[in-house]
């Protein structure tokens, strides 16, 4: 049995949530530069997601929905998602990104996933606090991905991760096979293979047996 962990913003979806959360509070070009720099390594990734997320204080509950209703799948991605499921593997999303926008994604594409470890947002008098909550802010992917594997009786040799940021790296250090999905520069020297469509990571994982 293989496990296959996906990254979401930047890899499974070209959206990124934080900015999207960000044009509905007219603060996302802040955002965008924020995610940049902690993508690139450039500060920690637990500082970038606390700055964003105070950014968005006082977000209506209602906008926070509709911007988690605009993120999107990339082309082929529920189709791949589908056959590794079908095929028997174990399908999982580990983001910093917030847990809404993923279902919502995946709801629309009528595609699920084994497992998704994820952050929120959270929401007091009907709108974001500005603070931000989960597994996945001082916690890396590395120990979700660990925690999965042994959950699952798969061997982290057996595992496939698939990230393309900064915060990937734990992961994409320890999984059984590293992938690139168009990587930032400072993650690509971690990445066993490198891919730029889900096409070619289909192609990739069909040559190394997740899809049989």
């Amino acid at each position: 049995m293989t496990l296959v962990a996906f990254d979401f913003d930047g890899t499974l979806s070209d959206s990124e949530m934080t900015v999207l959360l960000g044009e509905r509070r007219s603060v996302a070009d802040e955002m965008a530069e924020i995610t940049e720099r902690a993508m690139n390594d450039e500060i920690g990734y637990a500082e970038s997601l606390r700055e964003r997320a105070a950014l968005l204080e006082g977000l209506d509950e209602a906008e926070a929905a509709a911007a988690y209703d605009e993120v999107e799948l990339r082309p082929g991605a529920a189709a791949l998602i589908r056959e590794l499921n079908d095929a028997g593997a174990t399908t999982a999303i580990l983001t910093g990104g917030f847990e809404r926008g993923v279902e919502a994604a995946l709801e629309r594409e009528g595609v699920a996933v084994d497992h998704i470890v994820s952050n929120r947002l959270p929401i007091a008098s009907g709108s974001l606090t500005g603070e931000v909550e989960g597994p996945l802010i001082e916690g890396t992917k590395d120990d979700a991905l660990a925690d999965l594997a042994s959950a699952r009786g798969v061997d982290l040799d057996e595992t496939v991760a698939v990230g393309d940021g900064a915060n990937d790296l734990p992961m994409l250090e320890v999984a059984g096979l590293a992938v690139g999905f168009d990587p930032k520069p400072a993650v690509e020297p971690a990445c066993d293979e490198v891919v730029t469509s889900m096409g070619e990571l289909r192609g990739l994982l069909a040559d190394e047996g997740a899809l049989n």
